[in-house]
């Protein structure tokens, strides 16, 4: 179908089908928890531009951090160079992750963190002389990016890349180990294919784009001793949860464990500049250390290690350092519970949960998204329904009063969404 004379669409947005889409806002300003719309509306961002501004936008350290580096050295290629801005991340990662994560190899993306990661688990195999282990399993719901690879560990049914399966890996995709049922058919999976299995690649406690659908300490351990027992290496996809937004700086530390390699995002930087890394334990690193050239991990993005946005999730680590971030998240918790339980008996509302600074009402299905974000404006709020669930996950600094409007806003939309659509 041609598109009808006029003036041509230049931008191509995100998830978006262009023809029926109406303009969406268009932000001019942020300040703090606060989209400013060019119309002069202010709305407070329930969803921390996916997931990213931790701190708030133009936190002051953050934005000083990037400025100066930006007088010094935006930007010097890192194939053959380094700079301290880099170095300085990577140590302070090393410091921060649990156990012996102290390899950082730095991208430009999520996405591309768990490409590296799949990359990384394969050739540990190849590198110690290991043939044939070159697939993946995944769980049922995850998501783990847009790109090839991880659309491939993505849930392959209830996932927006379903069109995609005759150009993607095959991978195997498990149930999340939540009954006794699940958990044999987890171990029978692993121990049937140990010789193709490069590695197991979760989301702790949260997949996040899959549903914000939510397991607990126990089920994170289970998948974690499963893989060690069968001699798999553990991808932890902390791209969505690390950095505090589900109660701790790292979700892998509600079950105490240490994954072979771990992916890191959003948050990173604040939410400031794209960033992402993959970091390794030391004997994954290990299979990497050689006499011989080819065994080193060929892969380098050229933006990684960018100095402003390694500048800024310096600025963003001393903010985790000296600011109260953990009693914010908690307070934020408490405050969800509180304020969305009201929605648990309105008609069509299958869910009401809560992990961390993340606040969820899940619906029979989702009508008429345009029309739920369009209500959450009204409202004075910047939230992005999906799949069947309508979602906060605000800035950890939010004040009680914006938190309060946000809270509300969940409750008064799944009412009204109720009584619009008719859900009994």
């Amino acid at each position: 179908m041609t598109r009808p004379p006029g003036p041509p669409t230049a931008l191509w947005r995100p998830y978006t089908q262009m023809k029926l889409a109406a303009p969406p806002p268009k932000v001019q300003a942020t300040e703090g928890v606060r989209l400013i719309l060019d119309d002069g509306t202010s709305l407070v961002d329930g969803i921390s531009s996916w997931w990213t501004a931790c701190h708030g936008y133009n936190h002051p350290h953050i934005r000083a951090a990037v400025a100066d580096q930006l007088a010094r050295m935006p930007h010097v290629m890192f194939g053959g160079l380094t700079h301290e801005p880099a170095e300085r991340l990577a140590r302070r990662l090393a410091t921060l992750l649990p156990g012996d994560l102290d390899h950082v190899f730095f991208t430009d993306s999520g996405s591309v963190a768990v490409e590296v990661a799949m990359k990384m688990a394969v050739q540990y195999w190849l590198n110690r002389g290991v043939k044939g282990r070159h697939k993946f399993v995944s769980f049922r719901d995850g998501y783990h990016g847009d790109t090839l690879g991880a659309m491939s560990v993505t849930d392959p049914d209830g996932g927006m890349h379903r069109h995609f399966a005759g150009y993607l890996p095959r991978q195997f995709v498990a149930e999340l180990p939540t009954d006794l049922d699940r958990i044999a058919g987890l171990e029978s999976l692993l121990a049937r294919h140990r010789d193709e299995i490069a590695g197991v690649i979760v989301e702790p406690l949260v997949q996040g784009a899959g549903g914000m659908r939510f397991h607990d300490g126990d089920t994170l351990r289970r998948i974690a001793n499963a893989a060690a027992r069968h001699g798999h290496l553990l991808i932890a996809d902390e791209i969505m949860t690390g950095f505090g937004r589900t109660g701790r700086m790292f979700a892998s530390e509600e079950a105490d464990i240490v994954p072979d390699i771990m992916c890191l995002s959003k948050a990173l930087t604040g939410g400031t500049i794209a960033l992402a890394a993959t970091v390794a334990r030391a004997h994954v690193f290990d299979a990497f250390w050689s006499d011989e050239p080819s065994a080193a991990l060929m892969h380098g993005p050229t933006f990684m290690a960018n100095p402003l946005a390694c500048a800024a999730a310096n600025a963003s680590l001393d903010l985790f350092e000296r600011e109260p971030w953990l009693s914010q998240v908690q307070a934020i918790a408490a405050a969800l519970r509180r304020g969305l339980e009201p929605a648990r008996d309105l008609p069509g509302v299958v869910d009401v949960r809560v992990q961390g600074a993340i606040g969820v009402v899940q619906l029979t299905a989702l009508k008429d998204a345009g029309w739920l974000r369009r209500r959450f404006i009204e409202l004075g709020v910047w939230a992005r329904p999906f799949g069947d669930i309508l979602y906060v996950a605000p800035p950890f600094v939010i004040e009680p009063r914006d938190l309060d409007l946000l809270v509300r806003a969940m409750v008064t939309v799944a009412r009204d969404w109720s009584e619009r659509f008719g859900v009994t």
